[in-house]
């Protein structure tokens, strides 16, 4: 007898259906599994068997074929061994067949149980984006799936209570959604600007680059404070949106970063990967590629500290996705796409020792070792960057005062003012910020008045600025400008923006 059960395959960040099909024949016991299954899909026979006796069900002998189409799809994971289960049960007629449209996945154990598996989410949108409109999850795994809307999610505990719901013996209550989407808390891991002594310039150039979702460079001795000044960001950062915490939560699904309970993202990712993080680690990659800490970034910071010390092939890999806001990662077997839409905050040392230029403490580096460690960070990428600005060591006085700063709640405020002018002008349009306008964008949004233009030409002839680096003056002027409430960029917030680029160290 033959069975079918619609389950559910992530490829890149979406869900492909998969039908499975289970035929019993008469025959010599035989488990025989088709349609590209990896390793851990190969061996859900044995954890099937053991699942359906240990549920106080038989396990009949036969022939079994079970076959997962589309043949030409690559199936990875555990979360076909439910749906196989059921339709062994199903083709050995101790199940009726299911006549309704249902989506099962699920990990079994020997004992029947069913596990957690990664991925819930983006299968969710499929389910709903087929006309599935029930699905039949893990436990621990529900509020996930009833993120999306217009399914009904049914929690599955063991395979034995699931039998019973399908056998209408003991019918399983659907999920019933709780409210995860309470943004108003500040991240837990967000150092409060109020405790930063000193470093005011910084602390603005911070303001403006959070409030467009410019990149921003930190150069500065060691223990000035860079890494402080970056772990403050994610408490000035604008609130999340809806989609935008559904848009975050399907890559964290798909990486298996969810915490239990708390199925939704609710704050801006920040992402500090360590100097020796490999290049798939990075961007993404692998046997079976997966999001890198670029994409575990999107919508919230990559903070790379000691950027000299990162890997030539990772910083110039930064380029792309930087640009275009996406990482595309080839294979033979074909290319998938990850979104990658972070801000980027990178800091370094001026030199190996961290001290060239300090006005107090000599540096100890050759000028031919500064030379080679400023140059480990390509001109392209480091004109990628809109701001640049120097870290300096904080005083004592500053140091020992007991006057605090300017707390985050302030400065966020000021941010998502910011935020919300500029959601206005790109209204209808994939942009979120200005950081993201082309140059078609720039010539719309970017106008500037007389003084302002000849400053900026004035800019152009002495610094010999690449036309990458006018625009980004303009998109940044164009921030400045919003925190000041102007609708035209005047002249003070071009020679703002204009001191934000790059200055020879040498």
């Amino acid at each position: 007898m033959l069975a079918q059960v619609v389950s559910c395959a992530i490829v890149g960040l979406e869900g492909e259906l998969v039908q499975v099909e289970v035929d019993l024949a008469r025959g010599l016991p035989s488990w025989t599994l088709v349609g590209l299954p990896d390793a851990a899909v190969r061996e859900a026979g044995e954890r099937v068997r053991s699942a359906i006796r240990n549920s106080g069900l038989r396990f009949p002998p036969g022939r079994f074929t079970i076959n997962l189409a589309p043949a030409d799809l690559r199936k990875e994971g555990p979360a076909y061994e439910l749906p196989i289960a059921l339709g062994v049960l199903m083709a050995s007629e101790q199940l009726f067949p299911i006549d309704e449209q249902i989506m099962v996945i699920g990990e079994l154990s020997l004992d029947g149980s069913v596990r957690h598996v990664k991925g819930v989410l983006p299968m969710a949108a499929k389910a709903r984006e087929a006309g599935i409109s029930t699905l039949y999850v893990p436990q621990e795994d529900a509020a996930e799936a009833a993120l999306i809307e217009d399914v009904t999610v049914y929690p599955v505990a063991t395979l034995g209570r699931l039998v019973s719901h399908l056998m209408r013996i003991s019918p399983i209550e659907p999920y019933v959604p709780g409210d995860f989407f309470d943004t108003d808390e500040v991240p837990p891991y967000a150092t409060d600007f109020r405790e930063i002594r000193g470093q005011e310039h910084v602390k603005r150039a911070m303001e403006v680059a959070a409030s467009g979702g410019h990149n921003i460079m930190m150069i500065g001795p060691p223990g000035a404070g860079k890494t402080l000044l970056a772990r403050s960001v994610p408490g000035i950062l604008p609130r999340l949106s809806l989609d935008e915490a559904l848009d975050i939560t399907r890559v964290y699904s798909i990486a298996d970063l969810i915490s239990e309970g708390t199925p939704l993202i609710r704050h801006r990712p920040f992402r500090a990967p360590h100097h020796t993080i490999s290049h798939a680690g990075l961007v993404g990659g692998g046997r079976w590629p997966r999001p890198g800490e670029v994409s575990l970034a999107h919508r919230g910071v990559l903070f790379l500290d000691e950027l000299p010390e990162f890997g030539p092939r990772n910083l110039e890999t930064l380029r792309q996705p930087m640009e275009d806001k996406v990482v595309t990662i080839s294979r033979a077997s074909g290319s998938l796409t990850f979104p990658a839409s972070f801000q980027l905050i990178g800091a370094m040392n001026p030199c190996p020792c961290g001290y060239y230029g300090d006005p107090e403490r000599e540096c100890s580096c050759s000028l031919g070792m500064v030379q080679r460690y400023q140059k480990r960070i390509s001109g392209p990428l480091i004109d990628r960057f809109d701001i640049h600005i120097e870290v300096p060591r904080v005083d004592y006085d500053k140091l020992t005062s007991d006057r605090l700063g300017e707390p985050s709640e302030q400065i966020r405020a000021r941010v998502e003012a910011a935020r919300v002018v500029q959601r206005e002008r790109f209204r209808g349009t994939k942009m979120a910020c200005n950081a993201d306008m082309g140059p078609a964008e720039v010539r719309e949004h970017c106008e500037v008045d007389g003084s302002g233009k000849s400053l900026l030409r004035a800019a152009m002839q002495q610094l010999q600025m690449s036309a990458r680096a006018y625009h980004r003056i303009l998109k940044l002027a164009r921030t400045i400008s919003d925190l000041a409430g102007s609708a035209r960029i005047e002249a003070t917030h071009v020679a703002e923006a204009i001191q934000y680029r790059p200055r020879r160290m040498l």
